[in-house]
């Protein structure tokens, strides 16, 4: 039954991980348009507590994307600078919207893999009890 436990555990690491990763991409997608505003990234690692099982993830850091900023020139804008030139943010959608649906996706993997090891261990219980 251990080996059940340890399946359970590395796919509930995964959404977790996962879901902190979506987390990040809406707050990115939120700001896409907030000056000066730099993507947020952040990368899984494996799980190293004595208690976790192998293969269990959890996310690492969150950092800065350091790419350059746009320069965006309104001189209307309250942040423009005497130029009338101000940065903007270096999100970009079509990445943030290929992340999310990444997460998403690999959530969603990792839901089922969870639900099938539910289902197994249920099903094993069963016929022990016979």
């Amino acid at each position: 039954m251990t080996e059940f436990s340890s399946a359970l555990s590395v796919a509930a690491s995964g959404m977790r991980a996962q879901a902190q990763r979506l987390t990040h991409v809406s707050e990115n997608i939120a700001n896409a348009d907030t000056p000066g505003y730099r993507r947020k990234i952040t990368s899984f690692e494996v799980e190293r507590a004595l208690e976790a099982p192998q293969g269990a993830v959890r996310p690492g850091p969150v950092r800065l994307d350091q790419g350059v900023l746009p320069v965006i020139f309104d001189p209307s804008h309250p942040m423009a600078d005497a130029t009338g030139n101000y940065e903007g943010s270096n999100v970009d959608l079509v990445i943030e919207l290929a992340d999310a649906r990444e997460a998403q996706r690999s959530y969603e993997a990792n839901l089922r893999i969870f639900d099938q090891i539910r289902q197994m261990s249920s099903s094993l219980n069963e016929l022990l009890r016979r």
